[in-house]
């Protein structure tokens, strides 16, 4: 992957994350909750990509 698209996928990585933690600090009843499991969803899935990555520019 090129600098550019890590860069720009750190970038919304930040911003869902942002997002979850605003959306948690609701009270229990006024959480979206599929709101709130898609955005985990996304948040892992985004950490996830980008840990990959990373530890692959060490190695290689």
């Amino acid at each position: 992957m090129s600098k550019e698209v890590i860069f720009i996928l750190v970038i919304a990585s930040m911003a869902i994350w942002i997002t979850v933690s605003r959306e948690a600090v609701k009270p229990s009843k006024k959480i979206n909750w599929r709101k709130m499991i898609t955005l985990l969803s996304a948040g892992s899935l985004s950490a996830l990509v980008i840990t990959i990555t990373l530890f692959q520019s060490l190695l290689f």
